[in-house]
């Protein structure tokens, strides 16, 4: 073994397994890059983005932790998501939950926006 060195397992780390996922379609119609990361509630996402909000609620994109889709004016993209674990509450970002995913919307707190 080298220091510092890598040793890696040779089957494929699956990332996710057994979560539920959905696809949205996404068309970026604003005129500049949009980029949401990895853990990001995408149903929160920059609203030049063009998308089913409502499917996309309590998901973020299924990609590796770190990493984000870019989305270029005027893109279609097709993107999995898979759901948020955990407590399931979303705070800050666009302050459209700013709790408990599994209320109902717009309960309890009367703050959730469409």
């Amino acid at each position: 073994m080298i220091p510092g060195e890598y040793v890696l397992r040779p089957e494929p780390v699956l990332i996710n397994a057994d979560r539920p996922t959905t696809e949205v379609d996404v068309v970026n119609r604003g005129d500049r890059p949009v980029q949401v990361g990895s853990h990001f509630h995408f149903a929160e996402a920059n609203p030049g983005l063009e998308f089913d909000r409502a499917a996309a609620r309590g998901f973020r994109l299924d990609v590796p932790a770190g990493t984000a889709v870019r989305f270029e004016p005027g893109d279609r993209k097709r993107v999995r998501l898979v759901a948020l674990a955990g407590r399931r509450e979303v705070h800050g970002l666009a302050n459209r939950v700013d709790g408990p995913l599994d209320r109902p919307a717009g309960a309890a707190s009367g703050q959730e926006q469409p």
